[in-house]
């Protein structure tokens, strides 16, 4: 029988094989039949067979291999089931040829990447699609980031499978003339996924962590395109980020904004990698989203140094970025810094103009909305938004900050 230990240890390689290697394993098997839905099913399989299998066998030297070579063989197992009806056995068993398990498996996330950006597929779900498959993060968390419902989510995402399916869409990198309109969806994935793992606290240097996936995803995109620009924006942006982990937490696991951080505690090699970046980016003289974004965390990285944050520039900045991608996001920050800057008013009513049914569950909206009302001196108004991101809020250390900030208010 089984120890307890042993499953508990089979179970764990599977969920991190199923993490780390998700998107490698699922871009191996879609590529042969353009087929997105039929490959993840076949790795649902081969991920549950993982967890039949290598408790009473160990885990194999080659996950990712066994892994492949499983849901191939389910395929193989559906092709001949197949040929009853279509006396085809040679063309569709050649088609599902399993390999050996104990080679490496290849890597082809930058074509699956780039077919979920075709522009075959509708644009609304062209980031998504690279999420969920990619990445493997399921419809409801992506449903979230893009501010969308679920259902709306899962049936954009099920149209866009079946889309590359019948058409028959090549899972390759496309031409370089062919990269540029289909680049901007791959990176707003890549970002999203960023979101996805720094909202989670992920560990930014584990190779299994959703930020350090996104952060390599960068990396080859931004190799594979050493002539565009906004790669090595986005790049930057993510490192920036990256480069305060240690200080987002205080030694008892209290959340610290970033003006109270302790800048001894950032990753000056990430910050120098990302200046380096977006300098690089600056001189092919096409400024874009993500170098815009790149750039507002440089100002706010130079407050430690200069000793205060350059409020005009962030203005500057956030102006340029809503001009770029006019985002809820950019419509935020900008808002924040008009009211720092004195612009209380008009700070309220940007806010306020943003689309009710998109911000109503975005904490961000809420808190910024308490920060301006504030300044405003409608403390009281302050408070209730922080009531509402505190309903909204999921994690623990930031729940009790917001905390912390409305017992403020009201005590002062």
């Amino acid at each position: 029988m089984t120890g307890q230990p042993q499953l508990q240890d089979a179970r764990r390689a599977a969920e991190q094989a199923a993490r780390a290697s998700y998107g490698r394993v699922l871009s191996v098997l879609a590529a042969r039949e353009h087929d997105i839905s039929a490959a993840e099913d076949a790795l649902s399989e081969a991920l549950l067979a993982a967890l039949r299998v290598w408790p009473e066998t160990g885990v194999p030297s080659n996950p990712e291999g066994w892994l492949v070579t499983t849901a191939r063989n389910r395929r193989k197992n559906d092709a001949r089931a197949q040929i009853v009806r279509r006396a085809a056995e040679p063309d569709l068993i050649r088609q599902f040829d399993i390999s050996n398990d104990d080679g490496p498996v290849g890597d082809d996330r930058l074509g699956l990447m780039f077919v979920c950006a075709h522009p075959a597929i509708d644009p609304a779900a062209r980031a998504p699609l690279v999420l969920q498959t990619v990445l493997g993060i399921d419809a409801a968390t992506i449903a979230r980031a893009f501010l969308v419902e679920p259902a709306a989510m899962s049936q954009r995402l099920v149209r866009a499978k079946a889309r590359i399916r019948d058409a028959g869409l090549r899972f390759a990198v496309p031409a370089p003339d062919e990269m540029p309109g289909r680049l901007g969806a791959v990176l707003d994935a890549i970002y999203a996924a960023f979101g996805q793992g720094w909202d989670s606290l992920d560990t930014p240097d584990a190779p299994e962590a959703l930020t350090g996936e996104a952060i390599w995803l960068a990396r080859l995109v931004a190799e594979q395109m050493p002539e565009e620009p906004e790669p090595k924006g986005l790049l930057a942006l993510m490192l920036y980020c990256s480069a305060r982990h240690r200080a987002r937490r205080d030694p008892d696991g209290r959340f610290v904004p970033l003006d109270r951080q302790d800048a001894g505690l950032w990753d000056r090699t990430q910050i120098f990698e990302a200046e380096g970046l977006l300098t690089t980016a600056a001189r092919a003289g096409r400024f874009g989203r993500y170098q815009c974004e790149a750039a507002i965390q440089s100002v706010h990285i130079q407050r430690p140094i200069t000793g205060h944050l350059n409020l005009d520039a962030l203005r500057a900045l956030y102006d340029l970025l809503v001009s770029q991608s006019d985002s809820i996001g950019a419509r935020i920050g900008r808002a924040v810094v008009l009211a720092e800057l004195g612009q209380v008013d008009q700070a309220l009513h940007e806010l306020v103009a943003l689309p009710a049914e998109r911000v109503k569950r975005h904490p961000p909206w809420w808190v910024a909305h308490s920060r301006v009302a504030s300044l405003a001196g409608q403390t009281s108004v302050a408070a209730a938004s922080l009531s509402v991101a505190i309903s909204l809020t999921e994690d623990t250390a930031v729940r009790t900050f917001l905390l912390e900030r409305r017992q403020s208010l009201k005590s002062g």
